[in-house]
């Protein structure tokens, strides 16, 4: 072993202790890393930044874009509408909500996958009586299984495509992963819908965070031109119904009605009292057709105001932030802070929804509802306010209110004319990419410009959507992986491997890298554990003299498995405190799982890419 190789070996260990130890942001360890095999000069300088430029860090980032284009379009809240219900049983809801969550997955961000089914999972559960731990994890699971589908779902199958592109030529299209990829995401589903779901540790529903309400008591405005209007009280139950929310009564001319309420016929100008969680609201605003309860805007986008906020620089922040097009309709929950302009002052008295393009729609405080005309009730610090509008999506209009956001919900409508942009423009790269008119990466980009164009995500908002330390640390560890090919490290590692299978056939060595693999991705990041297995797979495909797809293909499966461990893979960090799960859980489904993925997968890599 060279001077060189072990100065190489030294930084990779470094970088990976440092990650497993998680003391520091994993973005700023490859940081680190990168800038000292850069000084040790195992990587070039001018190649220090050169994983920015990469095809698969572009992609990575204008993937998480597109996600958000299917969210705002409503395109994912048609597909999951009705879907769960309380009313099945655990078996059944597991296979429908896993499925939904899989075939998410293969498209957007697994992570996305998951935000979108975890609320109504653990909603379903509440209402069905039983513990949310009985159903996270396996959908947890099942949207990382999903990802394994296509080239997009998962980060590790992209670069994946990228090491083929730079080691063999060529990169993987759209649905090469599919044949296996499929194959394996099935036999998960039915593995914790059967199976997996007995072997779990029932945990108790953690309790709300301290300082949040379960549910509040709103006032929804009836806007003009509502399709609410006409509509008796007592119509509204079925969509009440479906959205776990509870209509207590009517406000007209200032006067409340309670029971006979329900024989009412909407006005507009009426105001309906409702009680429910933050994403109830936000779903009977949806189902009812209650969007105007939102400030209304002009043609431009830009809020009616009449007043400024304040002088000199605070006035011109509150200028530039109007000239800019509305964002995605929010309810959000926030605390108010001490030092907020809405401490002491009611929503009236600082004209909330005119100036700031914002609707108070409840106020919690100490716990208990504050009822009755709650745009007037003077505001208090501490207490917890339920705010709905195109204002509440903007950061700047948040902070200069003075209050801090602890939940949200979109309440955008959903539109057939935005899910056909986005689902079209994303079909027509898709289609582009497969006939090789152009690369992926450009296709891709192209349909990300287009959701610009029609503002179905804000130009603004892309950075947002970004999730940028896993783009920074795949942009970094990319060089110092280069190198550790560059200098033989791969050869090296393929060698033991090689070693330790010596005599025996190459769908052995094939196994032991994948478990490998698993193992590595079960404690490490997998774009780390991609960056390291990908070039790997190849150089000991190489020298078995077999094809080296069968072993990138089946390190990109692996990289993808993280079931053992709740830090893993951020899918199971998310479920962790909703589902009330321990460090120990993991292992009990997770193990079995892998074992499955082992046995089907395997067999598929050597039917669909054969040796």
């Amino acid at each position: 072993m060279s001077f060189e190789q072990i100065e190489l070996f030294g930084v990779f260990g470094l970088v990976l202790a440092m990650l497993l130890w998680g003391r520091f942001r994993h973005d700023l360890v490859a940081a680190g890393g990168l800038m000292l095999a850069v000084v040790l000069g195992l990587v070039p300088s001018d190649d220090a930044f050169s994983g920015f430029s990469s095809p698969a860090v572009v992609v990575v980032a204008l993937v998480l874009i597109a996600s958000r284009a299917f969210e705002n379009s409503g395109a994912l809240s048609l597909v999951t509408r009705g879907l769960v219900r309380e009313g099945r049983g655990v078996g059944a809801h597991i296979a429908i909500v896993s499925g939904v969550g899989a075939l998410l997955s293969s498209v957007i961000n697994n992570v996305a996958a998951l935000a979108l089914l975890m609320p109504l999972d653990v909603k379903a559960a509440r209402a069905a009586g039983r513990a949310p731990s009985q159903t996270l994890m396996p959908l947890a699971f099942a949207a990382i299984l999903g990802g394994m589908v296509t080239l997009i779902g998962t980060p590790p199958n992209i670069l994946a495509s990228s090491i083929r592109q730079e080691k063999l030529g060529q990169p993987y299209q759209m649905f090469d992963f599919a044949p296996a990829g499929l194959a394996i995401a099935l036999a998960g589903i039915v593995f914790v819908t059967l199976i997996g779901r007995h072997l779990l540790v029932v945990r108790a529903d953690p309790a709300p965070p301290a300082g949040q309400a379960a549910s509040f008591k709103a006032e929804l405005d009836v806007p003009e031109e509502s399709p609410a209007i006409g509509r008796i009280v007592a119509e509204l139950d079925d969509d009440a119904e479906r959205a776990d929310l509870l209509v207590l009564g009517v406000v007209r001319d200032g006067r409340s009605h309670y029971g006979q309420a329900r024989r009412m016929e909407l006005q507009q100008g009426d105001i309906l009292l409702v009680e429910g969680a933050t994403d109830a609201i936000a779903e009977f605003i949806k189902l009812v057709g209650l969007h105007e309860a939102v400030p209304d805007e002009n043609a431009d986008g830009t809020a009616e105001a009449d007043a400024a906020v304040g002088k000199g620089e605070e006035e011109e922040d509150e200028k530039e932030e109007k000239r800019k097009p509305p964002p995605t309709p929010t309810i959000v929950e926030a605390v108010v802070r001490t030092d907020s302009r809405l401490a002491g002052r009611s929503a009236v008295d600082i004209d909330l929804r005119r100036r700031f393009g914002v609707t108070l729609l409840g106020i919690s405080r100490a716990g208990a509802f504050v009822e009755g005309a709650v745009r007037r009730r003077v505001v208090e610090p501490g207490d917890l306010l339920l705010l709905a509008g195109t204002g509440t999506a903007r950061s700047a209009t948040l902070n200069m209110l003075g209050v801090i956001t602890v939940g949200e919900a979109s309440v955008a409508p959903v539109s057939r004319r935005k899910i056909a942009i986005a689902v079209g423009l994303f079909a027509a790269a898709i289609a582009v990419a497969s006939f090789g008119l152009l690369s992926f990466t450009v296709a891709i980009a192209i349909a990300v410009a287009g959701y610009a164009a029609t503002n179905l995500v804000p130009a603004r908002e892309f950075y947002e959507q970004i999730e940028w330390p896993v783009v920074v640390m795949l942009a970094c560890l990319l060089p110092i992986g280069a190198a550790f090919d560059r200098v033989g490290g791969t050869a090296l590692v393929a060698d033991a491997i090689l070693f330790v299978t010596r005599g025996q056939p190459a769908v052995v060595a094939l196994v032991v890298l994948m478990v490998a693999v698993m193992t590595l991705s079960d404690v490490l990041n997998n774009v780390a554990t991609m960056v390291i297995a990908g070039p790997l797979a190849i150089e000991l495909a190489q020298r078995l003299d077999v094809n080296p797809d069968t072993f990138l293909m089946g390190s990109a499966i692996a990289a993808s498995c993280a079931f053992l461990t709740p830090i893993g893979h951020q899918n199971n960090t998310l479920v962790m405190g909703p589902g009330g799960y321990r460090f120990s859980d993991y292992w009990r489904m997770g193990l079995p799982l892998e074992i499955v993925v082992l046995a089907v997968g395997v067999p598929a890599l050597l039917l669909f890419w054969p040796l």
